[in-house]
């Protein structure tokens, strides 16, 4: 009997994410035993060349020897305690150093928790019931965000999920994403009902679709202009494609600020971030809370919110919105994200730029040189290719769902065979890391030319 047959008999479908099921490639999903740097190692002891990055946050690799030690020691000194730790302080002071909009942070166990405490919280802030959303955009699987389009640019969620009721679902409205009009449309039909618009500010859940250019200003102006919040859920994309995440790589192309590499921990001001202005003449929009995860938590179970203070301190014990996770910001977690933090500074973010620009070109090459049609879309690092015939970019979730899945499954098995690892999946995006050298880069690339082939159907 196979360990997935073993899985099967005492794990719904033989996993605990559905993501990692192979759902939409076909055969079984390949169990991990142990990884390393660039390096994964299944149960039968083949390697591969990962390209999955846990989902991302091995953004320095696997197993990272500081790391490591880090919570190694914090294990030695117990696992969890129910209590606040100095931990919980630094690492909050880590990421708002990091990004300073952030003035409060709140940790939490997982990204979903986090953007289940942030939708409450704007709840909370407005007396207002309605959240909108962009189709495509996947933030955790709290009921309330698990709603598909409507039937049109105004209407109410519908269920994406048995278990959630239409009652639940009804308060979530969803809009095509980059589309201005339609979200206009949304606040002109329900005025003063809107209590925020939550958006991946780069989504990385359709596939890699970046925002037109002004699309997040745009957001901060109506969200701003009709008194409702802005969330920026950047659990993919913070400190992952950026020291600041999606906001601070948006910021620093407008900006241009010197090239200077600061420490992950500062002196901090207390300030109180002011209310949003109608209008932000720029792409550097700010939005009301940000979610964090994945790279907070070095890879293990940690997320967190942050925002405007005046916001923030609407939490429980201070204020009347509840939130409560008994093993959040616990000793490991807090660690490794500490760790992980400190380690990621401009050479790591330069170097897993370098090989994603890399292998962006060489599977451009790899899938011209055969004649499959396809496009590459990225959003900093992150990238993914999409299957099919597409004279332009992709810019919402209608046109990514158009891609060849089945092309993507040949070309997915194909690497795989080869000791190349994909998000196994054509709406996720390749995460790669700073152990990506140039022999693990290399043997990616050995790799392509046979995929490439395989997705054309060809032998």
């Amino acid at each position: 009997m196979s360990l997935y047959q073993r899985a099967c008999r005492v794990i719904p479908g033989g996993v605990d994410s559905p993501v990692r099921a192979f759902g939409s490639v076909g055969g079984d999903p390949v169990f991990i035993a142990r990884a390393s740097g660039p390096y994964l190692y299944d149960t039968d002891g083949r390697e591969y060349v990962d390209a999955v990055g846990s989902w991302g946050p091995a953004l320095l690799g696997h197993a990272h020897p500081e790391v490591v030690r880090a919570v190694q020691e914090a294990a030695a000194r117990g696992l969890s305690f129910g209590a606040p730790t100095e931990a919980e302080v630094e690492l909050a002071e880590a990421v708002r150093a990091r990004v300073p909009e952030a003035a409060k942070v709140r940790f939490v166990s997982t990204g979903t928790e986090a953007c289940m405490t942030a939708i409450r919280l704007a709840r909370g802030a407005t007396g207002r019931d309605l959240i909108v959303k962009f189709a495509g955009c996947y933030h955790g699987h709290s009921d309330g965000l698990l709603a598909a389009a409507g039937s049109g640019v105004a209407t109410q969620g519908l269920p994406g999920s048995a278990g959630v009721t239409a009652a639940t679902a009804g308060q979530t409205i969803v809009v095509p994403y980059n589309d201005e009009a339609a979200l206009e449309a949304v606040f002109d039909a329900y005025p003063d009902q809107i209590a925020a618009v939550i958006t991946e500010p780069a989504p990385a859940n359709m596939g890699v679709v970046p925002p037109a250019v002004g699309f997040n200003a745009f957001l901060r102006a109506i969200t701003a202009r009709h008194g409702a919040l802005l969330i920026f859920d950047e659990v993919l994309t913070g400190f992952r494609v950026h020291r600041s995440g999606w906001w601070g790589l948006e910021r620093s192309a407008v900006e241009t600020p010197p090239l200077v590499e600061t420490p992950p921990l500062v002196e901090l001001v207390e300030t109180t971030a002011p209310a949003p202005k109608a209008s932000t003449g720029s792409t550097n929009a700010a939005p009301d809370l940000f979610t964090f995860g994945k790279v907070v938590g070095g890879g293990m179970p940690l997320a967190a919110i942050g925002g405007r203070a005046d916001v923030m301190d609407l939490l429980a014990p201070l204020g009347p919105v509840y939130q409560a996770g008994t093993l959040s910001g616990n000793p490991l977690a807090t660690a490794a994200g500490i760790a992980t933090l400190r380690l990621a500074d401009i050479n790591v973010y330069a170097a897993v730029d370098a090989v994603s620009s890399d292998l962006q070109a060489a599977v451009n090459e790899a899938l011209f040189e055969v004649g499959v049609p396809h496009l590459v879309q990225s959003a900093g690092s992150l990238f993914t290719v999409f299957f099919g015939d597409f004279d332009r970019p992709i810019t919402d979730y209608a046109a990514a769902q158009r891609q060849d899945s089945a092309a993507f499954a040949r070309f997915f098995h194909a690497m795989l065979d080869a000791g190349v690892a994909l998000p196994p999946s054509g709406y996720e995006a390749w995460f790669l890391s700073a152990a990506h050298d140039d022999a693990a880069l290399n043997r990616i690339v050995e790799a392509l030319p046979g995929a490439a082939r395989a997705a054309l159907g060809a032998a």
